[in-house]
């Protein structure tokens, strides 16, 4: 009876269309409310009397939400927060929307500031070196800061370095001074969503590529992802749709080639979601070239080099009595006239290097419990996590309770027991009025909140992502009760 509702829902949304006010009574309160909900053991309630000086490394959505759900459940906080980033609870999931022209920049800039719990402390500086043998940070100012608890939420850098040619020799954050970057990216055909003022320059030169298709003029869209983990894997081929979608919009599709260069060998790791995405391609006529790394560009003349490698066979081993395999490469040059580029992304390097760090980067925890693999009173939790397929909001919505809780466990002497399932959920965006709604955990098989297929875009999921997710983030999780 419910999916017989909702596809009637969707339906008659996808015909009649449906005011942003409705839709926030529609979601708000009930559909978003029960999404955010799904697929996580969070705190049953009441109050700990545990004591100890709690520090959130990262004042970002995760962190800051933590700093919240914790005074809920300890009756006398003893919280500090370390952020540097005057906006570092900015709603990233949207700049997506802004890249595709949907939403205005404005629309998706917090201050931290008025985000920070009651009671809570926040040391406006950056922590640059980590003893966790000594349980203290020392910040940018020299300060040093004794714990007694660490969570680290510090997210992720966005690495343009490691692509030669763009003269970009800084690493930056989604929401931080983004002047390195901006002075090359933004320009020329050049774009990524994966910053705020990237994403706003997304939407003038999609712009600029669309008039010139609309114009006559045969162009080709290229869209990147790289070698390395990044945050919302689905967020390259969102703003491929949206450029799809603009294109048709504009009536000039038919000049533009849109080709994807994944450095993976699938659309998506879940094998449904996977299939259904290669459909959508086909039907919009979206070509893609898997194993293909962007390691070059060239911005004046247009041209984007990129690593493509496969695997070929080898010597024969006599002893395993089988051949080896032997990976290749060849550089490929690809001209362009718009290239979004989805940058390599790292761990902050002072966290990377650190004890508490790890060979990759990023936090080593156990993934269930979010627990430092090796510092029992240090958790992770969010981008800078080192646990599968986590770097998403949908990621941190279901960790930072799990954290909540086993944190207060520690504190009051017990072992962690709440567990994170991995459950992650991707609006992946398909057109100007239909989402995918991929919701997965470790089991690698969709693991959706409502009995609808979740390989169908839907407009109802359109409805959720533009006009319910935001305000249920803003006023849910960063409250700590979301």
């Amino acid at each position: 009876m419910m999916k017989d509702g909702l596809e009637l829902i969707d339906a008659h949304f996808q015909k009649e269309g449906i005011s942003r006010r409705d839709a926030l009574k529609l979601f708000g309160t009930g559909g978003a409310a029960a999404l955010m909900a799904t697929g996580t053991t969070g705190c049953t309630g009441g109050s700990s009397n545990a004591k100890g000086k709690i520090l959130i490394v990262g004042g970002g959505l995760a962190g800051m939400s933590t700093a919240a759900r914790l005074t809920h459940y300890l009756s006398n906080p003893d919280i500090t927060v370390i952020e540097p980033n005057e906006y570092a609870t900015s709603y990233q999931p949207g700049q997506t929307l802004v890249g595709g022209g949907v939403w205005k920049k404005e629309e998706l800039v917090y201050k931290t500031a008025d985000y920070v719990p009651e009671g809570v402390t926040w040391i406006k500086e950056k922590a640059v070196e980590f003893d966790p043998e000594n349980n203290t940070v020392t910040t940018s100012d020299g300060k040093k800061i004794q714990y007694d608890y660490m969570i680290v939420a510090a997210g992720l850098k966005l690495d343009f370095s490691q692509i030669e040619g763009l003269g970009i020799n800084e690493t930056i954050t989604s929401a931080g001074d983004a002047s390195a970057v901006s002075k090359i990216i933004g320009k020329n055909g050049l774009a990524s969503i994966y910053f705020q003022q990237g994403s706003e320059d997304t939407w003038k030169e999609m712009q600029k590529f669309i008039a010139e298709a609309k114009s006559g003029k045969k162009v080709k869209g290229v869209f990147t992802h790289p070698a390395t983990a990044i945050k919302c894997g689905g967020a390259p081929k969102k703003i491929m749709y949206l450029t799809d979608a603009r294109l048709r919009e504009a009536g000039a599709r038919e000049n533009a080639e849109l080709t994807f260069y994944p450095n993976g060998g699938n659309m998506f790791g879940i094998p449904e979601y996977h299939d259904a995405i290669v459909k959508q391609f086909e039907a919009r006529d979206m070509k893609w070239n898997y194993h293909h790394n962007l390691v070059a560009v060239d911005p004046e003349k247009k041209i984007a080099t990129f690593d493509h490698f496969w695997e070929e066979k080898g010597a024969w081993d006599e002893d395993l009595e089988e051949y080896t395999m032997e990976t290749k490469h060849e550089n490929v040059e690809v001209p362009y006239d718009f290239l979004h580029i989805t940058p390599p992304m790292i761990a902050p390097e002072e966290i990377a290097k650190s004890p508490i760090g790890s060979s990759q980067g990023w936090v080593p925890v156990v993934k269930e419990t979010l627990q430092h693999v090796k510092f029992k009173n240090v958790f992770a939790l969010g981008d800078i996590a080192a646990v599968p397929m986590g770097k998403t909001g949908g990621s941190a919505r279901k960790q930072y309770k799990v954290v909540v809780e086993n944190l207060i466990s520690v504190m009051e002497g017990k072992e962690p027991k709440a567990q994170y399932g991995g459950y992650t959920v991707c609006p992946l965006i398909t057109g100007l009025d239909t989402v995918m709604l991929a919701e997965f955990d470790w089991s690698k098989k969709p693991t959706p909140s409502f009995p609808l297929d979740p390989t169908k875009e839907r407009y109802i999921w359109w409805l959720l992502k533009v006009y319910a997710l935001k305000p249920m983030t803003q006023y849910g999780m960063l409250s700590g009760r979301a």
